[in-house]
């Protein structure tokens, strides 16, 4: 689970810049499932910069199911004084690469 739980808080971080922008959504791609990629750019949409940018706080990984080839992710980040939650669904490809296959940004 160190894999996915350095995987994660790099993804999270690199979705947060996106909805900033701070990076271009390509940088996602490979990242995310393709659908969630859609997300992300509503939430870009969605996003006030007056709030200042998101910065990631806490990440906690645990294995879902009982399985090493998936994993449940949560954690917080802040914006301006406000904080948020951040979820998310990690599973291990065919490739053995960790990718994102469900967000939930709060």
């Amino acid at each position: 689970m160190r894999r996915a739980a350095a995987f994660a808080d790099a993804a999270l971080r690199r979705v947060l810049e996106v909805i900033d922008r701070r990076r271009p959504i390509t940088q996602l791609n490979g990242l995310l499932a393709a659908g969630l990629v859609d997300s992300v750019l509503s939430a870009n949409r969605a996003a006030g910069s007056h709030d200042g940018v998101a910065v990631l706080r806490r990440v906690r990984v645990q294995a879902a199911g009982g399985d090493d080839r998936a994993a449940e992710v949560f954690g917080s980040y802040s914006r301006g004084h406000r904080v948020h939650a951040i979820a998310c669904r990690l599973e291990l490809a065919a490739t053995g690469r960790w990718q994102v296959v469900a967000l939930h940004i709060g």
